[in-house]
């Protein structure tokens, strides 16, 4: 990030002394199996936990002072800072407007999509599911379901197409790679649907989406260029000309950002930068084959300096929320997503992408999948022969 501020850096090699930095001890010793505990002693085990988690907690409300203090002030003025960039704070007359003005009156959608499968040595069963939601009630839900066949029958001759079959196997083995529907595919083919039924199927006037919007599995293509040009397709809708969106994501992926959000008090939100640094990342790493890596680049210097993400913190007794939304609308997205946040205080995250996952679980859930691939396998007169209860979900 510009101006040295805090940023999901670039990854560092690991090693032994990372490790004893991190665990204050040596690897080896972790490795000594005569250092561990025998049996289960709670009562040993609850005084460390004590021990460490208030250590660590102490820790870190000297550091909330300390960045509220000296950082904060700072984060508007220092170089390379985004137009817009510092602290805010939201005011409860602002967030009863939304809730009477758009939220309760259904003009808010939000997506939420899952992604359940079944892997077996003949057959590979994904389905995709995705709800659309508003506080009116489900606006639609739309799925998927790949089938991936290992035996093809395309080679006339039955002994070479069982060698072809389980050399394929073999190279499926070696790595995701191989896997003609890897688990970062399946993943990219979920993320590109949720911001398709957002752009394509949504029609009230602000979106809610989870997640970063420009989602790693997006700029790479997860692998593949057709994945690649639909998605770049789609998001070029989504920021230059739909604009009024906010994405909220409750995994700790911007821990720097994240250190910042626990110095925020309840209803404050902070602006910090914008995707251009995480997308130019993307398009430096990752392998890409023919004019991908042009594509890609073209993109991120069109489209993800308009993109500006944050922190923001409903209530001090749930954790901050990163969120990203269009520069041009940062303000009203962010105090939206509030909004919605404060309606589950214990929560403090956006009560209609809750009601979304809700809407999509009920429908395209493990097991309505699993009983339906059950059923299938037993009027096969396979019955439990190649099921192997590997079912693996978002």
């Amino acid at each position: 990030m510009a101006g040295g501020f805090p940023f999901e850096g670039d990854a560092e090699l690991v090693g032994d002394d990372d490790f004893r930095k991190a665990f204050g001890e040596d690897l080896g010793r972790t490795l000594d199996i005569d250092t561990w505990s025998q049996g289960f002693d709670i009562e040993d085990i609850m005084d460390r936990f004590r021990s460490e988690i208030s250590g660590a907690v102490d820790k870190e409300g000297r550091a909330r002072a300390l960045i509220r203090d000296e950082v904060f002030p700072i984060i508007a003025t220092r170089p390379g800072a985004p137009a817009g960039s510092g602290v805010y704070q939201t005011t409860a007359d602002q967030l009863e407007t939304l809730h009477n003005g758009l939220l309760f009156t259904g003009r808010v959608e939000a997506v939420y999509g899952n992604t359940t499968s079944h892997e077996s040595l003949p057959l590979g069963i994904t389905q995709l599911g995705i709800a659309l939601v508003s506080y009116g009630g489900t606006s639609g839900t739309f799925s998927q379901r790949l089938f991936r066949k290992e035996m093809t029958q395309k080679n006339a001759d039955p002994v070479q197409e069982a060698i072809a079959s389980i050399n394929h196997r073999m190279r499926r083995a070696a790595g995701p790679r191989h896997d003609t529907l890897s688990k970062l595919a399946r993943r990219g083919i979920r993320t590109y649907a949720e911001r398709a039924v957002l752009v394509e199927k949504a029609t009230a006037e602000w979106r809610i989406g989870h997640g970063n919007p420009c989602a790693f599995e997006l700029l790479s293509g997860s692998g593949y260029r057709s994945l690649l040009v639909a998605a770049l397709a789609l998001l070029r809708q989504l920021i230059q000309r739909h604009q009024k969106f906010v994405f909220v994501t409750s995994e700790m992926e911007q821990r720097g950002h994240l250190t910042l959000g626990y110095a925020l008090r309840a209803g404050e939100y902070i602006i910090i930068d914008t995707l251009a640094g995480f997308g130019e990342r993307v398009v430096n790493r990752w392998e890409y084959e023919g004019d991908s890596s042009r594509l890609a680049k073209a993109f991120v210097d069109e489209c993800c300096p308009n993109v500006v993400c944050g922190v923001f913190r409903a209530s001090e007794r749930t954790p901050p929320l990163t969120f990203y939304a269009h520069r041009e609308h940062v303000d009203f997205a962010v105090r939206l997503a509030m909004a919605d946040s404060i309606l589950r205080p214990e929560r403090g995250f956006p009560m209609l992408l809750d009601v979304a996952e809700t809407a999509c679980r009920s429908a395209f859930g493990e097991d309505g999948f699993l009983g339906l691939v059950h059923d299938a396998y037993a009027q096969a007169g396979a019955n439990l022969e190649y099921f192997t209860d590997r079912i693996k979900s978002r």
